[in-house]
């Protein structure tokens, strides 16, 4: 790889642990750089919650044209105890969503060796899923009002929006990825269509033609409320899931729990067509109670910067990256707070460093053996 290729990558760090994590993976993205001789410009961006507070508004009036020449954008989180989230989300997590039209959210729960998972009897491996989120539509569409705001007859219509355009392809992107993924070869699909008729039952309907066109894959289709069971239950028989935006939201969280801890989980917003920069983030949001103790688990953020090394065609440098947390992991001398430790940020960091240089002149050798 040349020495002279190079990447423009937009850091948003956002509010509360975002601003800890994501210069945290600014430097290990460097180390990878270093490695990998690939030149990363990183362009930080102090959009959020403290830029409201001074400008009455999360992020410019020209911020996506600021984002659009990027290659990829990470983003650390969003949210602040004294803005209302919906001033935060749809100030700027979901105006860069729409305008880049990132409409799959990919969001992998694994449970690793070395972590412990609140399913008792639950082994390594035997959580190995990914939620596939409708991202663009569906119930955060904001489409409704209010009548009468503020007096005590006050109506709010909140509606859904579902396209046959959006629903066949974030359901066609989870058949794509089941039949590309080493895993079941399994789709299942998440709707709640005995209660919502017409959305949902759109969404079923396109979820039966497509499975056809995939008849090496194997499908199941549930109510969300049965979902939230068998998760539980049987979290070994996932394998792909699929679901609106809403659901997918939610079960994605349940999912990053069943693995041991939220602050593993990672999360891409894409624009498969790579039309627009895609949008690299941990899940975990901003977390106010523990931000400026030091204590944030980075490593959702350092997953999500694995992915976006894969989006951006460096998958050595995500497998490095993905290898050296699996690592720390099982090792389990070195972990935050929320995997029952006492590491602090910056020594998880540097931990995964550490570990990126140990295995660096085994992992090299197999590349460069790979490569021939």
């Amino acid at each position: 790889m040349a020495a002279t290729e190079g990447f423009r990558l937009a850091a948003i760090p956002g509010d509360g642990i975002g601003c800890e994590v994501v210069p945290a993976a600014l430097e290990v993205l460097e180390e990878i750089g270093k490695r990998l001789t690939v030149r990363f410009q990183f362009l930080t961006y102090d959009w959020g919650s403290d830029f409201y507070f001074k400008h009455g508004r999360m992020m410019p009036p020209d911020a996506l044209d600021q984002l659009r020449g990027s290659d990829a954008i990470l983003l650390g989180a969003i949210g602040h105890p004294e803005i209302q989230d919906h001033i935060t989300l749809n100030g700027l997590l979901l105006p860069i969503r729409r305008a880049f039209d990132q409409y799959v959210n990919v969001r992998p729960a694994i449970l690793y060796p070395g972590v412990s998972s609140p399913l008792a009897g639950a082994s390594p491996g035997e959580v190995d899923l990914v939620v596939v989120r409708e991202n663009t539509e569906g119930e955060y569409a904001q489409a409704g009002g209010f009548v009468h705001h503020g007096n005590p007859g006050e109506v709010a219509v909140q509606v859904s929006v579902f396209t046959r355009q959006g629903v066949e392809r974030v359901i066609r992107y989870a058949f794509e990825l089941a039949v590309r993924r080493n895993g079941k070869r399994r789709v299942t699909s998440i709707t709640k269509s005995n209660a919502q008729g017409y959305g949902m039952v759109l969404w079923d309907r396109v979820f039966d033609e497509l499975k056809s066109d995939y008849p090496q894959v194997e499908t199941e289709s549930l109510l969300v409320d049965a979902a939230t069971v068998h998760l539980v239950r049987r979290p070994h028989s996932f394998d792909v899931v699929v679901a609106s935006n809403l659901f997918g939201d939610i079960l994605s969280d349940l999912s990053a729990a069943l693995t041991g801890s939220i602050g593993l989980a990672p999360s891409a917003n894409l624009d498969p067509l790579r039309r627009f920069p895609s949008m690299f983030e941990p899940v975990h949001g901003s977390a106010p109670d523990i931000a400026g103790k030091g204590v944030a688990n980075p490593l959702a953020t350092f997953f999500s910067a694995a992915m976006m090394l894969d989006h951006l065609g460096l998958p050595q440098g995500s497998a490095l990256l993905d290898a050296a947390i699996r690592s720390v992991l099982r090792e389990g001398r070195v972990r935050t707070p929320d995997l029952g430790g006492h590491s602090t940020c910056r020594e998880v960091t540097e931990e995964v460093i550490r570990t990126m240089g140990f295995l660096g002149n085994d992992w090299g050798a197999q590349l460069r053996q790979e490569e021939t």
